[in-house]
């Protein structure tokens, strides 16, 4: 299984440096040159130097693979200038062991160079690479001419160049997914909390409430202290359900049990409430917004308002919760709850207006 923030590894990824190892085929003249001049010293020279660049530079090759496979672009430049200070050293031993046969690793150091340094730095030293095999293929006595060698000095350098950009736009395509996905998870923590926090606001709101009157109640009066007390395990299965739903994804809100517990929410906590009816004339894509309309205005009445009197309303494009106390305590700066509402509001195409009336606190949720 890939891990996260790498590349998938594919069956052809994995045989990587086996057809990596393939191009080093080009390095069999100056092994083969080394080896018929055997047991010379310059010939042994050459030929470790042969096989330590080839080593070198496949060891390279994978380095450089495994740091795009982790999203990493280039190696630290300490790094980049030791691989090539090594390849250019060996590059030079073949030359001056082998002759004009060791220049076949000009083209490999190229590739390395292209593959390390960014283009204000390759393009430079990969054309004083190419004029340097035109220039001495003419100056050296006993070289030849070796245009072609030049060519695919350029050609190769080009192929790689291809090859790291299609490699660096798919990392970067890659980052730019990863991010989408954080984002995402983000958007969908923010929203479970926003949905924990009014479902729970609201229920725990009751249950407290329920609680200090069974507990004021308990001598006075049994029977009704049984009920508050029954009240207390129907409401806390509830709110277990609610946080289940909430969880898995369920956010659909019943608009009448919601108008069904703002009633008992409101009894407990001793104020007086007036709630419709019947909520046949809301349209069913506003019944959720309503709902939690209702959830969060009734919840700021009992928790903030200190009201006597609370009214729920409910129009075909409009839902308010009003009350004759105070209102909520620091209104310039809205709460959690509210910012929810108003981001709900705002996705259903409705607006979040509240205001202070005389005497009182209104929260109205209307259609546009």
């Amino acid at each position: 299984m890939d891990s996260p923030g790498q590349l998938p590894q594919r069956p052809l990824g994995r045989l990587g440096p086996l057809f990596a190892a393939i191009w080093l085929a080009f390095l069999i003249d100056p092994v083969r040159a080394a080896w018929t001049e055997l047991p010379a010293a310059h010939a042994w020279l050459g030929l470790v130097a042969t096989l330590t660049f080839a080593a070198t530079y496949l060891g390279l090759w994978v380095a450089l693979r495994t740091g795009r496979a982790r999203l990493a672009t280039a190696p630290p430049p300490a790094h980049r200038i030791a691989w090539t200070a090594a390849l250019t050293g060996l590059a030079a031993v073949m030359v001056a062991a082998l002759g004009q046969v060791g220049t076949a690793s000009v083209v490999y150091l190229a590739v390395a160079v292209v593959m390390l340094f960014p283009y204000v730095v390759f393009v430079p030293v990969v054309l004083a690479l190419a004029a340097a095999v035109l220039v001495t293929g003419v100056t050296v006595p006993g070289w030849e001419h070796s245009p072609w060698l030049a060519f695919s000095v350029v050609a190769a350098s080009l192929a790689v160049f291809g090859v790291r950009s299609m490699m660096n736009r798919n990392i970067e395509l890659i980052r730019a997914h990863e991010a989408s996905a954080e984002l995402a998870a983000e958007r969908e923590r923010t929203r479970l909390a926003r949905d924990l926090h009014d479902i729970l606001g609201h229920s725990l709101t009751v249950i407290t409430i329920k609680a200090e009157l069974a507990g004021r109640m308990l001598d006075v009066d049994v029977d009704r202290t049984r009920a508050e007390l029954a009240d207390l395990e129907r409401l806390s299965r509830d709110a277990l359900a609610d946080v289940r739903r909430a969880v898995q994804g369920y956010r659909d809100l019943s608009l009448p049990a919601e108008l069904a517990r703002a009633r008992t929410a409101l009894e407990a906590a001793e104020i007086e409430a007036t709630l419709p009816n019947s909520t046949d004339d809301v349209p069913t894509e506003l019944r959720e917004l309503f709902a939690w309309t209702v959830r969060e205005g009734v919840t700021n009445v009992i928790r903030h308002s200190g009201a006597r009197r609370c009214t729920v309303a409910l129009a075909p494009t409009r839902a308010e919760v009003r009350d004759d106390g105070r209102g909520p305590m620091g209104d310039d700066v809205p709460g959690s709850g509210l910012t929810g509402l108003q981001e709900r509001a705002s996705a259903a195409g409705a607006r979040l207006v509240t205001r202070r009336l005389d005497p009182g606190w209104s929260l109205v949720v209307e259609a546009r």
